[in-house]
């Protein structure tokens, strides 16, 4: 799923910008937000590839059925 990985990556970034600036700035909560945020990312992408990967099995079930 190319497209939900270009988001995910995009939610990635977003988190260690956030991370970044809770380093530079001292904000610990910021910091927080920001790993959580990459976190949740990791997560959904991990979701997604397993999906992809069940995808991938049906389709070579079905294929050998024919």
């Amino acid at each position: 799923m190319a497209g939900s990985e270009e988001n995910h990556t995009g939610e990635k970034l977003g988190g260690k910008l956030k991370e970044g600036v809770g380093n530079l700035t001292g904000n610990d909560k910021l910091k927080a937000e920001g790993q959580t945020d990459q976190a949740k990312a990791s997560a959904k992408q991990g979701v997604d590839d397993v999906k992809d990967a069940a995808h991938g099995v049906a389709d070579s079930l079905r294929d050998e059925k024919h």
